[in-house]
């Protein structure tokens, strides 16, 4: 059995077709042996060209051979009227060559329709097989009865345009799949391990393991996922999560294996090695949805089964029509051959297996894994996304939300004294308004004498006079109230569900700072654009009544749930699914799990390195709410495609079988054989290109 036939054997057992499965299956060896270094990624990815390679050489070599065949071609000759020099044998140089053909480029196509007849399962490979062995039988009898008569020459040519089809639909497919291969060449062969002793030895990556520390150098990709220890750079993610701009890292900050590091030096202690990798599980996950089968590719298969059995029909009907109109000849035998060979599903096996690779491919290298192909189609029909709030919508982080002051002091000034007063402070609130300081680039003032006032806030000196920061509690202590201004603007805060810290100085209120969860930047846009594509957008949250409504007022949110436990999340889904809506979840894929398994498309929102998140069909690794508006314009796109490749499929075989049975025969319209090739191959071709022009859908942010 050849390589091919070889191949589409294993492809039978996982019952998909035989031509898809080749470019899946190398896509999951890929995914395998990246995790072991970039060598053999190499090795990975010339073997995943290694099908379109072959097809290419044995086209070449048939189509010379073919040559030959058409110059020595009775019927060729005539048509055209020219004669070619006479010799002894020269009228078996026709045959010989066309036998020669056969064993090169059609005996492949045999091979592989074995695991279809051992399946019971007959597909196109069956089809080719049928049509050049009764195309190649009959000529070989004819050649003894009349050489005239025989069609070596539209054999010859029906199996160049096979080999042609399947030749342009590996390199398709393989073009399709290219994020895997990029992919594949992220990780280094080695590493750089630094040893107890603190010497630098540089290992294979395979001798990684978890607890180890590694030296990235400045332009060097990251052998594992780790935590920076010490060092810091810009690390390039874009060929893994889609973000186009370099991403900070520092100590304690989280390294992706594959990321390329910028101008810094790393030490990073490797966290996940190999399979446990993200850049791994990303593969895997473009893999298994790059064969998982939506409900179109199954029609699609069902309808390439269903043609072998109508092509059979048809011509069994050709045959007796024709042999009661006009008796038994070699004509009739013509006409069942045609018929065989124009209803091969060569068109309708690429329609849907080239728009899943593209689709998943260009939706992968956009930061949008998908996991399952039905999540993806099912988007199309979503009427209603449903975020949860803290994590998603929001940053989950603290941040400062709003300023007030009072005695003239500007809220740059107060917010970089208080800064200033928290630079020793842990506390999440400190962090958030030391980073609203830096986000502003704020110069901070000396202070001296730091102390943590434990459940109250932080005393430092500035300029001779104390300064302090710190909540309610600290203002109980320090026997002081807030002016009017102040206050109201704190209880406008509180009734919006936000924390206030306020700046005390020399015994006086003179600033407040709303602290609460942020509001992430691309969520306005994301609610705005999916309200543009007529959708509703709801919002779950276990936080409180006043939060969630500020929260969902801020950023237009159709409506809200507040106070939900995780466990109840699943409820409310079930809630809105009761009254026919089609409900997306979008979450962490942690405490929202169930709510995720519950809803017709689950999305899990997450920086990239928890890709084996169970309960999503779809994730999102950029963090971006904006995203599930491009994966259901993806969605759109995608269907239309499917629909638009397997109507033109379909309606190939729906014009074309009538003639080939030589329906309009009587008013001098007949389609032999190598038409009817050629325009299988035109109908391929169309497909191919269709398809491609799928890579148009737009990512750009709204």
């Amino acid at each position: 059995m050849s390589e091919h036939a070889t191949h589409d054997h294993h492809t039978a057992h996982h019952g998909q077709h035989p031509r898809v499965e080749s470019s899946t299956l190398h896509a999951e060896h890929e995914a395998a042996q990246t995790v072991h270094g970039r060598s053999s990624a190499h090795a990975a990815h010339v073997d995943h060209t290694g099908h379109e390679r072959v097809f290419r050489n044995r086209f070449w070599i048939c189509l010379a051979l073919t040559l030959p065949v058409l110059l020595y071609s009775h019927m060729i000759q005539m048509w055209f009227g020219f004669s070619m020099p006479r010799f002894p044998g020269s009228d078996w140089i026709g045959a010989i060559f066309a036998i020669i053909i056969f064993v090169v480029g059609g005996v492949p196509f045999l091979q592989m329709a074995i695991p279809e007849i051992r399946n019971r399962k007959p597909g196109m490979m069956l089809l080719i097989s049928l049509a050049i062995s009764v195309a190649f039988v009959y000529s070989l009898v004819m050649l003894f009865i009349d050489p005239a008569s025989g069609f070596f020459w539209e054999m010859a040519l029906l199996i160049d345009v096979m080999l042609l089809g399947h030749w342009l639909e590996m390199r398709s497919v393989r073009q399709a799949s290219g994020a895997l291969d990029q992919l594949a060449r992220l990780l280094p062969d080695t590493a750089e391990r630094i040893g107890d002793d603190g010497n630098v030895e540089i290992v294979a990556v395979t001798d990684l393991r978890v607890g180890d520390l590694f030296l990235v150098r400045p332009g060097v990709s990251a052998p594992a996922d780790g935590v920076v220890e010490q060092g810091e750079s810009a690390v390039n993610e874009a060929m893994i999560t889609g973000e186009s701009k370099p991403v900070a890292k520092r100590a304690g900050d989280a390294v992706i294996a594959g990321a390329i590091n910028g101008d810094g030096s790393l030490r990073v202690r490797v966290t996940a090695t190999g399979e446990q990798t993200a850049l791994a599980g990303i593969m895997r996950l473009v893999a298994e949805a790059q064969q998982s089968k939506s409900a179109t590719q199954l029609l699609a298969d069902r309808a390439a089964g269903w043609l072998f059995y109508i092509a059979l029909a048809v011509a069994a009907l050709t045959a007796v029509v024709w042999t009661l109109v006009s008796g038994f000849n070699w004509q009739v035998v013509e006409r069942v051959v045609t018929v065989l060979v124009i209803a091969c599903p060569h068109a309708l096996g690429l329609a849907v297996p080239l728009v899943v690779a593209i689709s998943t491919t260009l939706a992968a290298s956009n930061g949008i894994l998908v996991r399952n192909r039905l999540s993806l189609e099912a988007a199309r029909l979503l009427d209603t996304i449903v975020f949860d709030k803290t994590g998603t919508l929001t940053t989950g982080a603290q941040g400062v939300v709003g300023v007030a002051t009072t005695d003239g002091l500007s809220a740059e000034d107060a917010l970089a004294l208080a800064a200033a007063a928290e630079t020793d402070s842990e506390h999440m609130v400190a962090r958030a308004i030391r980073q609203a300081a830096s986000d502003r680039k704020l110069t901070l003032p000396v202070v001296s004498g730091f102390e943590a006032l434990k459940g109250r806030g932080v005393q430092v000196r500035h300029d001779g006079r104390s300064v302090y920061v710190g909540g309610p509690r600290l203002l109980e202590m320090l026997a002081t109230m807030p002016d009017t201004a102040l206050a109201r603007f704190a209880a406008e805060a509180g009734e919006r569900g936000e924390s206030v810290v306020y700046l005390v100085q020399d015994g006086k209120v003179t600033a407040a700072f709303a602290v609460a969860d942020t509001i992430r930047p691309e969520s306005y846009a994301a609610v705005r654009t999916l309200h543009a594509m007529g959708k509703e957008v709801a919002m779950l949250t276990g936080d409180s009544e006043a939060v969630a409504k500020a929260v969902a007022g801020a950023l237009g949110i159709d409506r809200y749930f507040a106070q939900v436990l995780p466990e109840h999340k699943d409820a409310k889904i079930a809630e809105l699914q009761a009254s026919g809506r089609a409900v997306a979840m979008v979450g962490d894929g942690v405490n929202d799990a169930p709510a995720l398994a519950r809803a017709d498309v689950g999305i899990a929102i997450g920086g990239g390195t928890d890709v084996a998140i169970e309960s999503a069909g779809i994730i999102l690794v950029k963090n971006n709410p904006l995203d599930v508006a491009h994966m259901i314009r993806l969605s759109f796109a995608t269907y239309r495609k499917m629909v638009q490749n397997l109507w033109w499929a379909a309606g190939y075989n729906i014009v074309a079988l009538p003639l080939a049975a030589g329906a309009l025969a009587p008013f001098g319209v007949e389609l032999s054989p190598a038409i009817g090739a050629a325009l299988m191959a035109i109908s391929t071709l169309v497909v191919a290109i269709n398809a491609q022009t799928l890579r148009r859908v737009k990512f750009t942010q709204e």
